[in-house]
């Protein structure tokens, strides 16, 4: 499967939000590969990792994000569904369903009901190790043009989960000392 020809198909009449898509996607397949190979105990499935990473925000140019060339209708939270219904359509389920599962941390149903979120009310929260070491690694790269393409701090990453509850930190932590660099074992809880 080549992740790139499925982007340019998809993204032909969107070509500065491609760019930021493509650039984003190459950033967190490096990271997510990278920490792939620091569990290869744990068997992961690296070429899907390259190219879960490289698709898993396929669905952001259905999404109102003027900053990111994207000029859809649905709210920017969509976009990990948007993407599984494009992937699924291309008979792409498991890549489909990182889409769905690496927004943040992942999303509970119960969330989705009780902040009465534009989702459907099911479970988005990662469940293989691949599906989380993308999710883990995608928290590193925004999208932002401003942003440099440089890669976020840990203390910023933190700050910015913990917006959305402290769990969500807590999730984002125990990935890190799972899947990055061996001194990332011994941090602690913030």
């Amino acid at each position: 499967m080549d992740a790139l020809a499925l982007i340019r198909e998809v993204y032909a009449s969107t070509p500065r939000a491609m760019d930021i898509l493509v650039r984003h996607g190459r950033q967190v397949a490096e990271k997510a590969v990278a920490a792939a190979h620091r569990v290869m105990h744990l068997q992961p499935d690296i070429t899907f990792i390259r190219e879960a990473a490289l698709l898993h925000d396929i669905g952001i140019h259905q999404t109102r994000a003027p900053d990111l060339g994207c000029t859809g209708t649905h709210p920017y939270l969509c976009h990990g569904v948007l993407g599984r219904k494009i992937l699924e359509k291309r008979g792409l389920p498991r890549h489909a369903l990182v889409c769905e599962r690496h927004v943040g941390t992942g999303i509970t149903s119960a969330e989705i009901h009780d902040r009465n979120l534009p989702l459907p009310c099911r479970d988005m929260r990662p469940v293989t190790l691949e599906e989380e070491i993308v999710c883990w690694a995608d928290k590193f790269f925004s999208k932002s043009e401003t942003a440099n393409s440089a890669e976020k701090s840990l203390p910023d990453i933190l700050r910015q989960l913990s917006a959305h509850g402290p769990d969500k930190a807590h999730i984002f932590l125990a990935w890190h000392r799972r899947f990055g660099s061996p001194e990332a074992g011994a941090l602690k809880e913030p």
